[in-house]
């Protein structure tokens, strides 16, 4: 039986000189620490308000034409009331066909503004999240969910709107507070809250005017209704650029503004 020849044998591992100290082990390889989660991303709204500023003018001259519909309407049931014969079937077939026609493209235009609104206001609430985190009292989901639940729809929307207004306010230039009205907010508020009920009352007055006296009576409610509603699409208008280019400052100009 054969072996195999024995390699050297292996050298000592050297020992420290007496007194000597032993250097510390390596310490491993840093791993990097983990990146923190994304606060958000800045999508300025520019084009969502120029289509809302469009769309809104659009919506403000047509209730203007349903207006002078309205005084049509009521010129014609004065006329039935004080003389009936000086009243002709073209006139209340124009009537009846001026008012459908106004009604259905009053409703489109408000279906197209209200899609668009609730995109740009979602939009601006969340960009105002990115501005200040800590400034918000509910979600961002409830800049399009506060308008769909009865009765907290009349402030909750109102509550989100001045939230994101300050949110989208640059600081003082010493980092303090800076106050900036929040008017167009507040007006537009109120005047949109009346149209509500204006268009509400309006509606039902109008399914239940039977008479030539209530049709009268009706026609001046939808006057003033459009009228109302004409005031608070331009209140709309301003509340929209504002605050558009609140937040178009802030995310170009800074946090803090210039001094």
């Amino acid at each position: 039986m054969s072996f195999n020849k024995p390699g050297p044998s292996p050298s000592p591992a050297p020992q420290p000189e007496a007194g000597a100290t032993t250097p510390p082990p390596p310490l491993p390889a840093p791993h990097p620490a983990p990146l923190p989660p994304a606060a958000g991303v800045l999508r300025l709204p520019e084009g969502l308000a120029t289509a809302l500023t469009l769309l809104l003018s659009v919506g403000a001259a047509v209730d203007l034409f349903s207006a002078g519909v309205h005084l049509y309407v009521w010129r014609l049931m004065k006329d039935l009331t004080d003389a009936p014969a000086s009243v002709e079937d073209d006139d209340i077939d124009l009537a009846d066909l001026l008012n459908g026609a106004t009604g259905v493209v009053q409703t489109v235009l408000r279906l197209a503004t209200i899609v668009v609104f609730l995109v740009w206001f979602h939009r601006v609430r969340c960009n105002g999240e990115v501005f200040r985190p800590d400034d918000f009292s509910q979600s961002a989901g409830w800049a399009i969910g506060g308008w769909f639940v009865p009765i907290a729809n009349l402030f909750f929307p109102y509550r989100t709107a001045r939230e994101t207004w300050n949110a989208s306010t640059q600081l003082a230039p010493d980092g303090s507070y800076r106050h900036v009205s929040t008017a167009p907010v507040t007006a537009w508020w109120i005047v949109f809250v009346a149209t509500l009920i204006l268009d509400r009352v309006f509606s039902r007055r109008y399914i239940a005017a039977d008479t030539v006296e209530a049709m009268r009576g009706v026609s001046v409610l939808g006057a003033v209704t459009d009228v109302v509603t004409v005031v608070a699409a331009v209140l709309a208008v301003v509340f929209v650029r504002k605050l558009t280019a609140l937040q178009r400052i802030k995310a170009t100009g800074g946090p803090i503004a210039a001094a």
